[in-house]
């Protein structure tokens, strides 16, 4: 009625009323009256908007790449905001223009304008493990005051999801950390077998060594025994010399004692020695060289009786008696 209609803007839009080219009313959440004929209503919201973006860019090494993830922008000068693009509504309170729409389009822009800077400066490599870094730089160059705060805006947060490089690319690369991989997993199977053997080592010579102790042992105990046997030996030696000069000095003293009995028998009659033995001698021995006398003068005998009685008395010998059993008690 007469163009009077209620404005309600949320506490989240920061709301402009110009009348005559100039600000009536501006700020967050106002509720008023206006009159539709003089008055124009600008609304930016203020709440924070999400900028996927997802492009492709070429790396210092000339490798192209894939770059995605997502910015994250609020409103902090709303009415620089409005200056630049046309956030007015219309009569039944809708946007007049596209422009409040296209807002992530313009924050994607300046993102993929200061990564660019970035990405062209690093190797592919380099940008695989390097996300963190680049965010950082990212982030800063948005900060600087041609960036985001140029359009009344301020970066709450980036992200970047993924760095790809092209399919074949990264089967080559692939390929190649999977050959350092398998290089690794060889050099280890190497150290692991280099150090079993030397573990092995190891134990061989302890059992050389406790060996070597052991024949040491041996041929101590070895020489120790053949010490032993040496001195007896040398002792034994020593004993039969012993024996062999006792053996010689008896012989000697004997002989000398035979001889020296020769010498005072040596002019004596041999019927006298023989005389002066008969009464020491044996029986059978002087019976013996009773028949000795008779065979050697046998030419002079005519006859000679023996009787049996006489040769058995004279073969007879004496025999030792057995003892006697004590008698019983």
């Amino acid at each position: 009625m007469f163009g009077i209609k209620y404005f309600k803007a949320a506490p989240n839009t920061y709301a402009l009323a110009y009348k005559s080219g100039r600000v009536s009313r501006e700020g967050a959440g106002l509720s008023f009256f206006y009159n539709t004929a003089w008055t124009s209503l600008v609304a930016v919201p203020l709440e924070s908007v999400d900028a996927p973006f997802m492009f492709s860019e070429v790396s210092k090494d000339f490798q192209d790449v894939t770059v995605q993830g997502q910015a994250t922008v609020r409103v902090v000068d709303p009415k620089l905001l409005a200056g630049l693009m046309n956030f007015s509504l219309d009569a039944k309170g809708r946007y007049a223009s596209e422009a409040p729409f296209k807002l992530p389009q313009r924050v994607v822009n300046a993102v993929q304008v200061r990564l660019r800077s970035v990405l062209q400066t690093m190797t592919l490599r380099e940008l695989l493990r390097s996300s963190d870094a680049i965010v950082e730089r990212v982030s800063v160059a948005l900060r600087e005051p041609d960036a985001l705060p140029s359009l009344g805006l301020d970066l709450v947060s980036l992200a970047i999801l993924a760095i790809k490089p092209n399919p074949e690319t990264a089967r080559a690369l692939e390929a190649q950390v999977r050959e350092e991989l398998l290089k690794e997993a060889d050099d280890a199977t190497y150290v692991r077998r280099n150090s079993a053997i030397e573990q092995e080592r190891a134990v061989r010579e302890n059992e050389l060594a406790t060996e070597r102790v052991v024949l040491e042992k041996r041929q101590q105990i070895d020489d120790q025994a053949m010490g032993g046997r040496i001195a007896l030996e040398e002792r034994n030696k020593a004993l039969t010399a012993l024996k062999s000069e006792n053996a010689r000095t008896e012989a000697e003293a004997k002989a000398f004692a035979l001889a020296e009995l020769m010498k005072s028998v040596a002019g004596v009659d041999p019927r006298v020695l023989q005389a002066l033995t008969i009464g020491q001698a044996d029986p059978n021995v002087l019976i013996a060289a009773a028949f000795q006398g008779l065979a050697e003068n046998a030419d002079k005998i005519g006859e000679l009786n023996i009787s049996p009685d006489l040769l058995q008395e004279l073969s007879r010998k004496e025999r030792p008696q057995k003892p006697r059993p004590a008698p019983e008690r």
